[in-house]
């Protein structure tokens, strides 16, 4: 961790004593104790078990120098570099480390001034809040994009066997469109030749009426001429 801390402290043995942690020392001045005490509010002591031995480790007082602040750079570069965290973009090393830089400066201004400290870690604290709603809102706009990316795949099967089926419809519509065709050019080719043989007979009705009036008239005449030269002059 880019936090420092002071030696670890046994707390626990394995046989259930408790070990002291102050270790006999003599007792700090009330200012170093109670900035001890923001300080182990602010970043809680860590603890773990080791060999059936609890171990508890205290962030630590030191106040920290202009060389500390450089060490502490060099070494976030380094830890950057060593653990290849990308440079852009979302990246979980790079977010943990900066925010261990973040905590190890918040350390050293508490250790001056208790009550900047305790600013910049409501400063932190609203920091993480907001880059943890940043974090809902990304997590639900990409679920929100998978639903929209999967109902728009199901939509577009849908939408590829629709257009299949109406290409067979459109297909069918069409042979029935030929089919009719076929249908009207023969009833209009029957219906033609039928109109066409009417005619003709027609025609050779009236030319035969023709030929038979001629006949008659020819007939009559020749009956009405005798007639007419006996007829006495007066």
């Amino acid at each position: 961790s880019l936090v420092r801390y002071n030696n670890p402290i046994l707390v626990a043995s394995s046989k259930g004593k408790k070990a002291d942690a102050k270790g006999g020392a003599p007792k700090a001045p009330a200012a170093v104790s109670q900035t001890e005490d923001i300080l182990n509010s602010i970043l809680p002591p860590r603890e773990w078990t080791e060999d059936g031995q609890l171990w508890v480790q205290y962030v630590s007082s030191t106040p920290a120098t202009r060389l500390d602040v450089i060490n502490l750079q060099e070494e976030l570069d380094r830890k950057l570099q060593q653990r290849q965290a990308r440079e852009t973009g979302i990246c979980p090393v790079r977010e943990e480390l900066y925010s261990q830089t973040f905590d190890e400066l918040i350390r050293q201004v508490t250790i001056n001034c208790a009550e900047r400290g305790l600013l910049l870690l409501r400063v932190r604290d609203e920091i993480r809040m907001t880059i943890s709603a940043y974090q809902t809102l990304y997590e639900s706009s990409v679920a929100f994009g998978m639903r929209k990316a999967l109902q728009a795949e199901q939509g577009k099967s849908d939408m590829e066997n629709r257009i299949v089926q109406l290409e067979a419809e459109k297909k069918d519509l069409e042979r029935q469109i030929q089919d009719l065709k076929a249908k009207c050019e023969a009833i209009e080719k029957r219906e033609s030749e039928r109109r066409q043989l009417e005619e003709k007979k027609h025609a050779e009705e009236v030319q035969f009426l023709k030929r038979t009036n001629a006949q008659l008239k020819q007939q009559l005449e020749s009956i009405l001429a005798p007639t007419q030269a006996a007829a006495p002059k007066k």
